[in-house]
């Protein structure tokens, strides 16, 4: 039972970290072509991409210290998706409104990698 509740939530946060990814993207392509909206278009892609290519890569990590390596990258990345995402709202290059529900969902996959890390530390220490 434990295993399959497993396989399931690393399903579903595979397709919830790249569900993020892509919708990142689609609104870093939606900001203004200045100089710093393409600046941030591409760090903001960069990371948000990075997010969902490091949690997989995770999932296949070859032991546990691979796998905390990994998702620790994961959370790096989430928060520096985060970051671009509130700048550029600080930048009034886009309203807070439309950038919320990314916002939540950064917040939420942070929470949840964290968790996931610390279980896995401990896991590791035993």
């Amino acid at each position: 039972m434990f295993n399959e509740e497993y396989v399931a939530m690393e399903k579903d946060l595979k397709v919830r970290s790249k569900a993020f990814a892509h919708r990142c993207v689609k609104l870093a392509i939606s900001l203004p072509k200045t100089k710093l909206g393409s600046h941030i278009e591409g760090q903001l892609i960069r990371s948000a991409t990075s997010v969902a290519a490091n949690y997989r890569a995770a999932c296949i990590g070859q032991s546990k210290k691979s796998f905390i390596a990994k998702l620790s990258i994961a959370i790096e990345e989430v928060d520096e998706s985060n970051f671009w995402i509130e700048f550029l709202i600080d930048e009034n290059l886009l309203e807070k409104e439309k950038c919320e529900s990314l916002l939540m969902e950064s917040a939420e996959l942070t929470s949840i990698f964290i968790a996931s890390r610390i279980t896995a530390e401990k896991n590791m220490n035993r």
